[in-house]
C-alpha cells in the first residue's frame, strides 16, 4: 500500500531526491540511522528543534526523500488551526481513512471522531492507542515514516496523541520525526530523543550562498555570512535581497541588513502570540540596538510594561537577560521583530526610548531621526555632532550613516551637499567604496562647489588613485590641495599626488606636486626638503644634494607616514626596515578604527618590505589580507600592489604558474591605464622567475623592457631594483657590456644613497664580471654592513662567490659559501635557488672524485644541449652552430644559457676546459 503524501512544509507531493544539505552531517546521520533501524524491524522517534529558519524543514525533507521504501505520512501545522481539536491529526491521517475500519470497534470510533467523521464523544487516551495501532498495523507490510513540521502550532489534542505514539513505537518499524521551535522539555513529547539544530559554520554558510547565488562575489558572501549568523533561511533571503547596489547601500544607511518576507512570517507568529504590551516591549528591545536593559526598562515602564510583561516576553524565549544586558537568542530575531512590526509601533518605540535619554546622547539623535518626517534641521545638526564624535573614535561606519541621514533631513541643498561629502569620506574610510562614490556624486550634483572637496578632504583624487587612474588622480589632488583647510590633509593630498606621478613615471608631475608642498610648507616642519629627497630615483643626481642617511632610521621614525616614499623607493634608498617598523606600528590602530582603505594600502606596503627582509610568511599573509580588502573596496591600484608582492614571492619560490597568474592580472589593468610602476613590478617578477629557473636569455628579454624608452614597463626605480638580475642574466648569455652598464648604475646609486643592498649588489655584479678583482668584489659584497638584512640577496651573493670558488677548484672554500647559501635558500623556501645551490654543492666533491662530478653534470644536459656544448667548446659562434644544427642563433643562445647554468660556468673557455677533461686552472 502506498499512501498519498506531502512534503513537509509545503503540502506538495514529493518523490524527488533530497537536495544537498550543507553542514548538517551529524543531524542527517541521526535521521538516516532511524531509517536503517526501521528497515531492520525496530522504530524510533526524534524531535529536531531550533529557531525559525535554522533548517529544520530541510532536515525533514531530507529524511522524507531518503525513505522512498517507506509509507510516508506528513503534515505541517499552522497557527490558525491550533485551537481546533485534532486538526493536526486530521491532516496527518486523512490518507489512511480507508484503514480506520480495520481497527477494533472502540478504537475505530475514536479515530472517526478525531477525523471529524463522527460526532460521538471520545477519550484522548483511546485516540492515542488507536493511532498507534493504525501505524503499527500499517508497518507490518512496510516501514512507516511520520514527519510533522511546526509542531509548536499543533492543537493540544494532536500534540498529546503524537507524544503518546512517539514514546511507544520502538518495537515496530515506525519512525516519527517532529520539528519544533523550542526545547521539547516540558512539552507533550518530553522524553523523546531530540537534536538541537544550531547555526551553520561560516564555511557551510559560504557553501550555501555559492549554491543559492553562484555569482555572488567573495566580499558580499562574507557580509551575508556575518549578517545571517548561521541561519540558512536568512542566507537564502539575503542572497535574494542583497545583490543589488541600492540594497547594499540601504543596509548601510539603516545599519542593519534586511529581513525577507519568509523570515518575517516565521517570527511574526511568535510575536503575535504575545499580549500588546509584551509586543511593544520586544520592539523596544529591538530598537535599542546597544542591549541596554536599563534604557529598555525605563522606556517600557513609561509605556506600561511592568514586571509581568517582562516575564511574559522572557518566557516566550524571544529575549534573554544577563545582568544589565538584554538580547535576543539570534541576531535575525531582532531584525525580524523590528521590521515585522508596523511603522506606527516603531515610531512609538523610538519616541519612548528618546524620552529616556539626555539631550546630547548620541542614541537620542538616532531615535529622533527615526521619528522625523521630511526636513528637520535640528535633528540633522544632532546627527552631525554624533557623526563627528563617531569619526574621532574611529567608528567610521557609524559616522557615515549619521552624516548620510543628516543630509536627508537637511533643509538647504548646500547643507545636504556638505553632509553627503562628509558621509562619502567616512564611507570610504569604512571600506564602502561604491557607496562612497555614489555619495560623492550626489554631493557634487546637489550643490557643486569647492565645499565638496573641502568637506570630503580631497576624496575624488584619493578614489581615482585607488582605482588605478593616477594621472587623473594627480589632477584632482593638486587642485584640492589648495581647497582643504587643514595642513595635514593638504600634505596627505600632495604626497599622494607625488605617489601618483611616480607610479606613471612622470617626473614633471612629481616635481609640480613637490613645488606646491614646498611653496606652502604645508607640513609646517623643518627638514621637509630632505625628507622629500627620498622620492627621487635619479641615479645621476649629485650625492651632495642627498640628505645624510646616517640618521635615516631616526628620521623615518619621526616622519609622518604620508611623507615616506612609495615602498619600492624606500627599498632603493635603504630605509626599508625603519619604514616597515613604522607601518607595523600603524596597523593595529587602522584595524581598531576600521579604516579599511588605509589598512589595505599599509598591508600592501608591509608585504613588499617583508619580502626583502626574508619574512616571507608574514609577507604572504599581509598581501593576501590587503588584496581581499582592496578587492572589497574596488581599489585596483592597491590590489595590484598586493599581487606584485605575491608574484615576487612565487618567483622566489619557483611557482611559475602563480607568477603568470599574478602578473597577468596586474598587467590587465596597469598597461591600459599607463601605471608603469605596476607594469614594471610585474615584468620584474617574470624576469626573476625565468632567471631562477636558469633561462637567462628569456630573463634578459624581459628585464631590458624596464629601461626601454616608451615601453609600458619602463620605470627607473624598478630598473634599479632589478639591476642585479639583469646583470646576472647578461653575464650568462655573454652580454658583458650590458652587465657592465648595470653595475655602473648600481655603483652610482650606492654612492648617492649608501643603501646596503645597492652596495652589496654592485659588488656581486663586479664579481660576476670576473677578472683579477672578482674575489675582492665578492668579499666586499658579503662584508657590507646591513647586507644580511636582505636575506635573499645575501644568500645569492654567497652562492655566486661559492660558484666562482668552485670553478677555481677551491672546493673547500666553495663548500663553505655554497653550504651557507643552501641553508638560507632552504630556510626561505627559495626552491629553484636551493636546487641550483645543491647542484653546486654536489660539484664540490673530494678532489679524487671531481672528474666523476663533471661527468654527472654533463649527463644532466639534454641531447640538443650536449650537441650545442660540444660545438661551442670548439669555439664556433652561435650562428655557425645554428647552421650546423639547423636551428636559429637565438635558439643556440637559449641552449647555451642552459648549459652554462647546469654546469655552473660562465664562459666558453671554461666549457672547453670541461670538454678537455680538466679544470680551468689545470689547463692554463
Amino acid at each position: 500500500m502506498r499512501c498519498a503524501r506531502g512534503g513537509p512544509g509545503d503540502g506538495a507531493a514529493t518523490g524527488a531526491a533530497p537536495t544537498e544539505l550543507f553542514g548538517r552531517r551529524e543531524e542527517t546521520a541521526v535521521l538516516d540511522g532511524l531509517l536503517t533501524q526501521a528497515r531492520g524491524g525496530s522504530g524510533g522517534a526524534l524531535v529536531v528543534w531550533g529557531e525559525p529558519g535554522i533548517g529544520k524543514s530541510a532536515l525533514l525533507r531530507h529524511v522524507h526523500g531518503q525513505a522512498t521504501d517507506f509509507v510516508r505520512l506528513s503534515h505541517s501545522a499552522s497557527r490558525p488551526e491550533s485551537d481546533l481539536a485534532f486538526a493536526g491529526l486530521h491532516g496527518l491521517l486523512r490518507p489512511l481513512a480507508d484503514r480506520v475500519e480495520l481497527l477494533a470497534t472502540a478504537q475505530a470510533a475514536a479515530v472517526r471522531t478525531a477525523l471529524g467523521l463522527s460526532g460521538e464523544p471520545t477519550d484522548r487516551l483511546v485516540v492515542g492507542a488507536a493511532v498507534l495501532s493504525l501505524l503499527c498495523g500499517l508497518a507490518e507490510r512496510q516501514p512507516v515514516l511520520v514527519v510533522v513540521d511546526d509542531v509548536q502550532w499543533l492543537d493540544e489534542a494532536t500534540a498529546l496523541c503524537l507524544g503518546f505514539v512517539a514514546r511507544r513505537v520502538g518495537a515496530h518499524p515506525v519512525v516519527v520525526v517532529l520539528a519544533d521551535h523550542s526545547d521539547p522539555a516540558a512539552r507533550p513529547w518530553e522524553g523523546v530523543a531530540d537534536v538541537r539544530v544550531d547555526g551553520l559554520s561560516d564555511e557551510s554558510a559560504r557553501q550555501l550562498v555559492a549554491a543559492v547565488a553562484p555569482l555572488t562575489d567573495k566580499a558580499t558572501t562574507r557580509n551575508m555570512v556575518r549578517e545571517a549568523g548561521g541561519n540558512p533561511l536568512a542566507l537564502h533571503e539575503l542572497a535574494t535581497l542583497g545583490g543589488d547596489l541600492d540594497d547594499a547601500e540601504q543596509r548601510r544607511k539603516r545599519g542593519r541588513p534586511p529581513v525577507g518576507p519568509r523570515l518575517q512570517r516565521a517570527f511574526r507568529a511568535g510575536i503575535e502570540a504575545l499580549s500588546p504590551p509584551a509586543q511593544l516591549l520586544a520592539v523596544l528591545a529591538a530598537a535599542e540596538e546597544h542591549g541596554d536593559r536599563l534604557t529598555v526598562q525605563r522606556a517600557g515602564r513609561a509605556s506600561g510594561a511592568g514586571d509581568a510583561v517582562w516575564e511574559e516576553v522572557t518566557n516566550s524565549g524571544l529575549l534573554h537577560l544577563a545582568g544589565n544586558r538584554v538580547g535576543f537568542r539570534h541576531p535575525v530575531v531582532r531584525r525580524a521583530i523590528y521590521e515585522g512590526c508596523g511603522a506606527a509601533t516603531r515610531r512609538r518605540a523610538h519616541r519612548a526610548l528618546a524620552a529616556t535619554m539626555p539631550d546630547e546622547a548620541e542614541e537620542r539623535a538616532w531615535h529622533l531621526a527615526a521619528l522625523a518626517h521630511g526636513r528637520d534641521e535640528d535633528v540633522a545638526r544632532l546627527l552631525e555632532r554624533t557623526a563627528a564624535r563617531s569619526r574621532l573614535r574611529g567608528a567610521t561606519n557609524t559616522a557615515a550613516r549619521a552624516w548620510w541621514r543628516a543630509a536627508e533631513l537637511s533643509a538647504a541643498p548646500v547643507d545636504a551637499s556638505q553632509r553627503l561629502a562628509e558621509a562619502a569620506r567616512a564611507a570610504w574610510d569604512a571600506g564602502w567604496a561604491a557607496t562612497a562614490e555614489r555619495l560623492l556624486d550626489d554631493a557634487e550634483r546637489l550643490a557643486p562647489g569647492p565645499h565638496v572637496a573641502r568637506r570630503s578632504r580631497g576624496l575624488r583624487g584619493i578614489m581615482e588613485f585607488a582605482r588605478g587612474m593616477p594621472e587623473m588622480a594627480h589632477h584632482f589632488l593638486i587642485t584640492d590641495m589648495k581647497r582643504v583647510p587643514e595642513p595635514g590633509t593638504a600634505l596627505e593630498l600632495g604626497t599622494l599626488a607625488m605617489r601618483a606621478a611616480w607610479s606613471i613615471g612622470r617626473g614633471d608631475l612629481r616635481d609640480r606636486a613637490l613645488e606646491l608642498l614646498l611653496e606652502d610648507d604645508v607640513a609646517g616642519r623643518t627638514g621637509l626638503p630632505g625628507t622629500l629627497a627620498w622620492w627621487s630615483d635619479d641615479v645621476s643626481a649629485d650625492a651632495a644634494d642627498t640628505p645624510d642617511l646616517g640618521d635615516a632610521a631616526a628620521r623615518v621614525r619621526t616622519t609622518i607616514l604620508p611623507l615616506l616614499p612609495p615602498t619600492p623607493l624606500a627599498l632603493a634608498w635603504g630605509i626599508d626596515e625603519p619604514m616597515a617598523d613604522a607601518l607595523r606600528r600603524r596597523l593595529p590602530r587602522l584595524r581598531r578604527r576600521s579604516e579599511h582603505a588605509r589598512l589595505a594600502a599599509a598591508l600592501a606596503q608591509t608585504a613588499m618590505l617583508d619580502n626583502a627582509a626574508g619574512r616571507w610568511p608574514q609577507s604572504e599573509s599581509s598581501a593576501a589580507e590587503g588584496l581581499r580588502l582592496a578587492q572589497d573596496l574596488g581599489a585596483d591600484h592597491i590590489a595590484s600592489h598586493c599581487l606584485t608582492s605575491l608574484g615576487w614571492l612565487a618567483a622566489a619560490r619557483g611557482d611559475e604558474r602563480a607568477v603568470a597568474e599574478a602578473t597577468a592580472r596586474t598587467l590587465q589593468t596597469s598597461l591600459p591605464q599607463g601605471v608603469r610602476a605596476l607594469s614594471a613590478a610585474a615584468y620584474w617578477n617574470r624576469g626573476m622567475a625565468s632567471l631562477f629557473r636558469e633561462r637567462p636569455e628569456e630573463t634578459l628579454d624581459i628585464l631590458v623592457r624596464l629601461t626601454e624608452p616608451g615601453h609600458g614597463a619602463e620605470h627607473p626605480t624598478f630598473a634599479l631594483l632589478a639591476a642585479l638580475d639583469t646583470a646576472e642574466a647578461a653575464v650568462r648569455v655573454g652580454r658583458s657590456d650590458l652587465a657592465d652598464e648595470r653595475v655602473r648604475v648600481l655603483e652610482a646609486w650606492a654612492r648617492r644613497t649608501g643603501a646596503p643592498w645597492a652596495r652589496c649588489a654592485a659588488h656581486v655584479t663586479r664579481g660576476l664580471l670576473g677578472g683579477a678583482r672578482a674575489e675582492g668584489a665578492f668579499r666586499a659584497a658579503l662584508d657590507v654592513p646591513g647586507a644580511r638584512s636582505h636575506a635573499l640577496l645575501y644568500a645569492r651573493a654567497q652562492l655566486s662567490y661559492g660558484e666562482w670558488l668552485r670553478r677555481g677548484r677551491r672546493r673547500t672554500d666553495a663548500r663553505v659559501r655554497i653550504g651557507a647559501a643552501l641553508e638560507a635558500f632552504d630556510r626561505l623556501g627559495a626552491e629553484p635557488l636551493r636546487q641550483r645551490a645543491q647542484r653546486e654543492q654536489d660539484l664540490t666533491g673530494a678532489p679524487g672524485r671531481r672528474g666523476s662530478s663533471d661527468t654527472r653534470a654533463m649527463k644532466r644536459l639534454t641531447a640538443q644541449e650536449q650537441r650545442v656544448a660540444q660545438l661551442a667548446a670548439e669555439q664556433l659562434t652561435n650562428r655557425e652552430i645554428g647552421v650546423q644544427l639547423r636551428i636559429s642563433h637565438r635558439t643556440v643562445g637559449h641552449h647555451l644559457g642552459n648549459v652554462f647554468a647546469k654546469l655552473g660556468i660562465n664562459t666558453r673557455t671554461e666549457l672547453s676546459h670541461l670538454h678537455a677533461g680538466c679544470e680551468p686552472r689545470e689547463c692554463r
